[in-house]
């Protein structure tokens, strides 16, 4: 586990930022602008537990922070240093996991019938916001990808997980017994 006894360090204030490895980039470098952008959908994710949300949820986004954790600490490492120090890593049973979640609670929503608003209650239009953020996460680790290696199951945990937030906002107005906000193509 990490310890911090000092929050600033001076290092970055010339514009570049150190890797877990140690290795020297741009703050601007895509590695640092995708494991960003997962800290920030953890943050959103956060905002949504503080709404609310019933223990179901709650329970199993808390677990998802954790694992975002995980998925940040697989992106600040290139692939060759991830041997040496050991670091948590996505896997293939955190997208199983994500699956049988999503079919879950898909199950007890029903299938989708129109396109849906983002809102009903404050919980399921912040899980809209996490979805959103957590799509542009993808967007920006797909171009990562394109330029570095990266863990094999870094995109697909994204891409559920989108998925998953979008039936758990489905889900908060559900057991809440508000009406999903249907799209109305005739405005």
């Amino acid at each position: 586990m990490p310890r911090l006894t000092k929050i600033y360090t001076r290092k970055g204030d010339g514009g570049n930022t150190s890797l877990g490895g140690g290795q020297k980039v741009p703050k601007d470098h895509p590695r640092i602008s995708s494991y960003g952008t997962v800290d920030e959908l953890n943050s959103v994710i956060g905002v949504a537990i503080a709404l609310g949300l019933n223990d179901k949820l709650t329970a199993a986004l808390t677990t998802i922070q954790n694992e975002l954790f995980h998925l940040g600490s697989d992106l600040c490492f290139v692939e060759e240093d991830k041997e040496q120090y050991k670091i948590p890593q996505i896997e293939a049973r955190h997208v199983t996991k994500q699956e049988a979640l999503i079919d879950e609670l898909n199950n007890v929503v029903g299938p989708l019938q129109n396109f849906i608003l983002p809102g009903g209650t404050m919980g399921a239009a912040q899980l809209h916001v996490a979805r959103t953020v957590c799509r542009r996460a993808e967007r920006e680790i797909i171009v990562l990808a394109g330029e570095e290696a990266i863990g094999e199951y870094v995109l697909p945990y994204l891409n559920r997980l989108s998925d998953l937030l979008f039936v758990m906002s489905r889900y908060d107005n559900h057991v809440n017994g508000v009406p999903e906000p249907l799209w109305d193509t005739r405005l």
